[in-house]
């Protein structure tokens, strides 16, 4: 790595920090295998805003790890109350047994949520979230006698995990069409919002496309609302882009839904805990769905783990019939495991106590300012922005798809910045701790690599 940002705190000397390990054995998830271990790009300490990659060298985080680590790196309060828990009991299994600090957790999340979603079922990751809420979906609607809604809408270019409950609701190409033969049947698909030839360069959420929550009435006229359990969606698709609901959209299909008793789900493994101003998307926007799905920033990234929020109703109806029985035959082997949970409890603290869901609500306007200031850089066709997070994305060029996007991610990391591609979209999501000085860096550094890229 070479030209390193102003005010980097890089060794000069640039002297490798370890040993270069084998690149044989792992197997790397959503990796262009071979191009990476042809050129790899290795981090080995985070600290505040910064990794260090293998050679020593300082690379400012625009990504918050990958959605994460909204509370910045290296934090003590986590690291320490990971450290006490894991010496004090390192497991306690959730199946027929409890512990107490996963109860605790469960409360304090309950604190930040919406009104009526008072339940929490823990999980490992997005993924095992929305499968989760699929098949809470599914247990409620038998236990309220009306088994035949077995049917989920989901919504093109949604990301939802890769489980197969996750790819068959989602709507990304790549993610499902290897595995087509073996989706989930009795799915269908709303259109998505995203609208470039309307709404260019809109700052914050456009007023076009509203209309398209319509969409779902036609689907419920086709298969019957008797046969529809839940409708699911990401507030805001993070993994697609950065594509923001318009105005009224989301208000627009949650009254669809109660018209018709279908649930509503909301994704919120990206948007949640304070990415884009508020503690979670439904009160940023103002519309509560029956589920929210969470993960990432639950716990900085410290440890995998992931909460399902849940209404009341919906909790209390699975939970008729016999006191003795299992009411829902589903969960993992670490729900609730008592190190992540300790993480977390650190992390929802170190959110209240630095109030970063309202930092990210205050810098929003400057954040705003300064990605819109690529505007008018080559190829640049669309910038999309809510909160602490923005899209950016580029025409493709004669070399294909997602080559343009690769060669600025490339760039800005060579350069000191990582920020991530999806096809000719960068994407930016900071930590929340970032300051305005940190905001300019990234931004100076995607306008060379832009540039530099052309």
């Amino acid at each position: 790595m070479a030209d390193l940002p102003l005010n980097s705190s890089s060794d000069a000397s640039h002297q490798s920090s370890t040993e270069h390990p084998s690149l044989e054995h792992f197997w790397m998830p959503f990796t262009a295998n071979r191009q990476f271990k042809a050129n790899p790009r290795l981090l080995t300490k985070a600290e505040g805003m910064y990794y260090t990659d293998i050679d020593g060298n300082k690379v400012l985080d625009a990504t918050a790890g990958l959605w994460c680590c909204n509370a910045g790196h290296g934090r003590k309060e986590i690291s320490e109350a990971v450290s006490k828990q894991i010496k004090e009991m390192d497991y306690a299994p959730s199946f027929q047994m409890g512990h107490p600090i996963a109860f605790e957790l469960a409360e304090r999340l309950v604190e930040l949520s919406p009104e009526g979603l008072n339940k929490v079922f823990f999980t490992n990751s997005g993924s095992e979230s929305v499968d989760t809420a699929l098949k809470m979906a599914l247990c409620y609607h038998r236990a309220n006698g009306q088994a035949s809604r077995t049917r989920f809408i989901g919504r093109e270019m949604g990301y939802h995990g890769v489980g197969f409950g996750g790819i068959s609701v989602g709507g990304l190409s790549n993610n499902r069409k290897a595995f087509s033969g073996q989706l989930l049947q009795g799915v269908d698909h709303l259109p998505h919002t995203l609208d470039i030839q309307n709404a260019a360069f809109t700052r914050g959420l456009s007023h076009f496309g509203a209309e398209k929550a319509e969409v779902l009435e036609q689907l419920v006229t086709l298969h019957g609302a008797e046969n529809i359990a839940a409708v699911i969606v990401e507030p805001m698709s993070g993994s697609a882009g950065v594509i923001l609901p318009p105005q009224g959209y989301l208000k627009r299909l949650r009254e669809i839904t109660k018209k018709h008793g279908i649930l509503l789900i909301f994704d919120e493994v990206i948007t949640a805990f304070g990415r884009v101003g508020a503690a979670f998307a439904s009160q940023r926007w103002g519309v509560i769905p029956d589920i929210i799905t969470t993960a990432k920033a639950i716990n900085n990234g410290a440890i995998p783990m992931g909460a399902v929020f849940v209404q009341d109703f919906i909790h209390d109806t699975c939970m008729q019939g016999s006191n003795e029985l299992i009411e829902f035959f589903h969960g993992y082997t670490y729900s609730g495991h008592p190190v992540a949970a300790a993480a977390a409890l650190a992390t929802l603290s170190i959110y209240e106590n630095e109030q970063l869901f309202e930092r990210s609500f205050e810098l929003e306007r400057y954040f705003e300012d300064a990605v819109h200031s690529l505007k008018g850089l080559p190829n640049v066709i669309d910038i999309r922005n809510t909160g602490l997070v923005a899209g950016i994305q580029f025409s493709p060029n004669a070399q294909g798809a997602g080559k343009r996007g690769y060669g600025v991610f490339e760039h800005c990391f060579r350069h000191g910045t990582l920020v991530r591609a999806t096809g000719d979209i960068i994407a930016m999501s900071p930590p929340l701790i970032v300051d305005k000085r940190e905001i300019d860096q990234m931004v100076n550094s995607l306008s060379d690599a832009i540039n530099a890229v052309g």
